[in-house]
């Protein structure tokens, strides 16, 4: 096992620097503050922060090298894991599958008058580590499967321990990550065993001591969040919100639900904490590291819950915030993972209709390094020309975009989507929005509809990867045509009142479809219903910090918009 040089704040257990929370294992140790680095390290992996749980088991170790279970925590954190299978582990594989077969066999050898559980989970550990040499990635699916089978033999033994629960379903999780769920029929994906891992959570989530669980909390929600039912497991993001106050990634995890329940408060509320957390992180630890990625997560989540709430302020002041703690080492040495969080500035511009300041900002200097920024920064420059009414330098702005567009790779990502896939949506909107301003109508709709079109197509993922829906601009300049109809079954699908789209783009609750599907209402004489969602949109209308009288600031005559917000407070529409 390498020998890493731990942190000062892990001399002494009061000296580190983070708060875990209050969730434990009782272990076999001779040192009590084995006990708690093992606790520490546990929550970590838990928590998906890796890095910082292989420390605190290494310390753990420091303390008492003849702990098995601290060599077995080793051995897990070093391993794949739900956000890091084994593909993601290729660069450096030769060290992990050295490191993890050690530490795996060390603590095996330790587990002499260790517990029978201990026993266990040190066994069934074997079966996903058993060589320290590398070999190819089929062999290590085999392996994972090899690892499950044992765990589900573990669980038939100690199925009311609720570590050993959630260590289950993670192993039936890891089989087929990100793919439990078909998102169109809302069944499991054939070939995954995700009813299991649904029955061994849920199982275990009946106990009381469960909401103070971590993993079975954190596994629930990434369980549930792509099923026809997510709405199940907000109890658990609930319970998990403020569980373990320093794990970012934690803090951020009930916003996955918030989103598609339409909870955008809850979902900043969470992804403030979690970002607060996170630079407290960065702090202590640096900006180097895979929990960079995470970080920049949280603060792309906190920027899209503020996108759909219409809190420009929020969504502008975490694009700083992100954009400042990015550091270059690490964009260079990752670009195809770290470069598109440079391009949501771009988003949230155009979603807040910042035309001037898109216009006027500067263009990154190193076009090739930062690619889909720079084709992000052409496409919001002309959409920003094509709002303004200036065509001619629009049409300029869609040639340099196309140009750019042709630099991007198809490895640069916004995981799980390729980043040429999600700029095949800017030029639909760039062509829609241009052909809407040269009066050409049809064909504008129909480059629209090829956006929306697009737009859910793309793989599932919280942020969405396009973030300002492409339906939003579509229905808003609809309307402004007077197409009322056809915009309100869009905003209608847009905000999930119907079952036209799959439930992950549902967007309920979001101030800018209620205020178009409102006006669709009461344009149509449709008061009644107008009436229900009236005091759903009053609530959105005060929680936004920017006027907001139509789904897209594209859309430049607001005067219908205001005509029937008039009417409505006049005389029909009074609650």
């Amino acid at each position: 096992m390498a020998n890493t040089a731990l942190p000062s704040d892990f001399h002494t257990v009061k000296d580190y620097a983070f708060d875990t929370g209050a969730y434990g294992m009782k272990i076999t140790t001779s040192h009590p503050d084995a006990q708690v680095w093992f606790n520490r390290g546990l929550v970590w992996t838990y928590a998906f922060t890796h890095a910082e749980a292989t420390l605190c088991f290494q310390r753990a170790i420091k303390l008492d090298e003849s702990c098995a279970m601290a060599h077995w925590g080793l051995a897990l954190a070093l391993g794949p894991n739900y956000n890091q299978p084994w593909e993601a582990l290729r660069k450096d594989l030769p060290d992990i599958v050295r490191r993890t077969y050690e530490a795996s066999r060390r603590a095996l050898a330790l587990t002499t008058d260790r517990s029978p559980v201990e026993k266990a989970l040190i066994t069934a550990l074997q079966s996903r580590y058993q060589s320290d040499e590398p070999a190819p990635i089929e062999q290590y699916h085999k392996q994972n499967q090899a690892y499950c089978d044992a765990m589900g033999a573990v669980y038939q033994r100690f199925g009311d321990d609720m570590d050993v629960a959630t260590l289950y379903a993670d192993a039936l999780m890891i089989l087929t990550p990100w793919k439990l769920w078909n998102l169109v029929t809302g069944k499991p994906n054939p070939g995954t065993r995700t009813l299991e891992a649904k029955a061994v959570l849920e199982k275990a989530l009946a106990h009381d001591a469960a909401k103070r669980h971590p993993g079975l909390l954190h596994h629930y929600i990434h369980l549930m969040e792509m099923s026809p039912t997510p709405e199940l497991a907000l109890i658990q993001a609930d319970h998990l919100r403020t569980l373990v106050p320093d794990s970012g990634h934690l803090c951020h995890m009930p916003s996955h639900l918030d989103f598609l329940v339409g909870d955008y408060r809850a979902a900043i509320s969470s992804n403030t904490q979690a970002t607060i957390a996170d630079e407290k992180f960065m702090h202590h630890r640096g900006t180097k590291g895979f929990y960079t990625l995470y970080r920049m997560h949280d603060y792309h989540t906190l920027i899209y819950a503020a996108m759909f709430a219409g809190r420009k302020g929020i969504a502008m002041d975490t694009v700083n915030r992100m954009e400042s703690t990015l550091p270059l080492e690490m964009l260079k040495a990752m670009p195809d993972y770290c470069e598109v969080f440079l391009s949501v500035r771009s988003h949230v511009m155009v979603r807040f209709g910042m035309w001037t300041e898109i216009i006027d900002y500067p263009l990154p200097e190193d076009p090739e390094l930062f690619c889909v920024t720079t084709a992000l920064a052409h496409y919001a420059k002309g959409v920003a020309y094509a709002a303004t009414g200036d065509v001619p330098n629009a049409m300029k702005q869609k040639e340099l975009y196309e140009e750019a567009a042709k630099r991007i790779p198809d490895s640069r990502l916004d995981f799980p989507n390729k980043c040429i896939d999600i700029v095949g949506i800017a030029s639909a909107m760039l062509d829609g929005e241009i052909e809407y301003r040269r009066r050409n109508y049809a064909e504008a709709f129909d480059h629209l509809r090829r956006a929306v079109q697009l737009d859910d197509e793309l793989g599932y993922s919280e942020p969405w990867s396009w973030m300002q829906p492409a339906r939003h601009a579509y229905a808003a300049l609809l309307l402004e045509q007077n197409h009322v109809e056809e915009s309100a079954a869009v905003y209608r699908a847009d905000l999930g009142l119907d079952e036209s789209v799959i439930r992950a783009r549902r967007h309920p609750n979001n101030v800018w479809a209620l205020q178009g599907y409102h006006e669709c209402l009461v344009r149509l004489g449709r008061d009644a219903e107008a009436n229900i969602i009236r005091p759903q949109l009053t609530v959105a209308l005060a929680l936004a910090d920017v006027p907001i009288q139509s789904s897209c600031f594209c859309r430049t005559d607001n005067e219908q918009a205001a005509d029937a917000e008039k009417s409505c407070s006049n005389n029909k529409c009074k609650m």
